[in-house]
């Protein structure tokens, strides 16, 4: 059995990845497939960036680091290795109604945790619906064009070219590709795709993560970015603390051959703590 992960296509180059979680989109997409016994992997990336190994190796137009004042939102303090991170309680509806909670790891992943607060806090994800649900691999979810469950460009969407966002505690911001929206690569925490795990769906290529990603339902390590099985790189920034449950019964959903659910399942809302 050939299982495709989470992919995405690029709206640049119609580009459709059968690997891992990853991304397809119109600017950073993020798909992901299985191969045979184990899968490929998940991951594609935007285009132009150079492989993220510090905030200070971000450079040029594609990534910008400006220096702004620490995040109001959050108290910071307990950010710095205080092991009090944020969490994020998602609400789903439809196929499958509940709610589950992440711990969203800031201490060592703030770039990529920032980016999602940033979204959650906009509003972005509510009203999306999980594109592509494959039992015993894992869950995407992310793409704006997923308000319409049914929608062909569902894994080809991102956040708005040109943005930015406060990396929390850190004194910075980053602005997102002009071009798709991306954001640069965090590889630097090894935590690996372990079962609850929220991940990052790519295009493959570097830099090329925005918006869209996964939730591991079993132990992926070829998709960790520091594991050599695969070129697959998906970074994990968080991880389910309660409700797994309901995240099972979204894995077990019934899907159509798009690894779409039938039934769809729609993020009500989703919180920041």
């Amino acid at each position: 059995m050939h299982i495709h992960p989470p992919y995405a296509r690029h709206a640049h180059s119609d580009m459709f990845m059968t690997a891992p979680p990853r991304t397809t989109r119109g600017r950073c997409s993020a798909a992901v497939a299985v191969p045979l016994a184990l899968g490929l992997l998940l991951g594609f990336q935007c285009f132009g960036f150079a492989p993220l190994a510090s905030l200070g190796s971000v450079r040029g137009a594609s990534a910008r680091v400006h220096a702004v004042r620490p995040a109001s939102k959050f108290d910071t303090g307990r950010l710095a290795g205080g092991g009090s991170n944020p969490t994020a309680r998602f609400t789903v509806s439809g196929g499958v109604s509940g709610s589950f909670q992440a711990e969203l790891y800031m201490d060592q992943m703030p770039i990529t945790a920032s980016n999602f607060i940033d979204l959650a806090n906009t509003g972005f994800y509510n009203g999306i619906h999980f594109h592509r649900v494959i039992n015993n691999f894992m869950l995407q979810f992310g793409c704006p064009y997923a308000k319409d469950p049914r929608s062909p460009r569902a894994g080809t969407g991102g956040p708005n070219p040109g943005t930015s966002f406060e990396v929390y505690g850190e004194g910075t911001k980053i602005q997102r590709n002009p071009r798709d929206g991306c954001i640069p690569d965090e590889f630097t925490a090894k935590i690996s795709n372990e079962p609850g795990t929220l991940s990052m769906a790519n295009t493959g290529q570097p830099n090329s993560g925005g918006s869209q990603f996964f939730i591991n339902t079993v132990h992926n390590t070829y998709l960790d970015w520091f594991d050599n099985a695969s070129p697959s790189k998906h970074p994990v920034f968080g991880k389910i603390v309660s409700g797994m449950d309901v995240v099972q019964q979204i894995e077990k959903a019934g899907t159509n051959s798009r690894d779409n659910p039938v039934e769809p399942i729609k993020l009500e809302s989703l919180e920041i703590v």
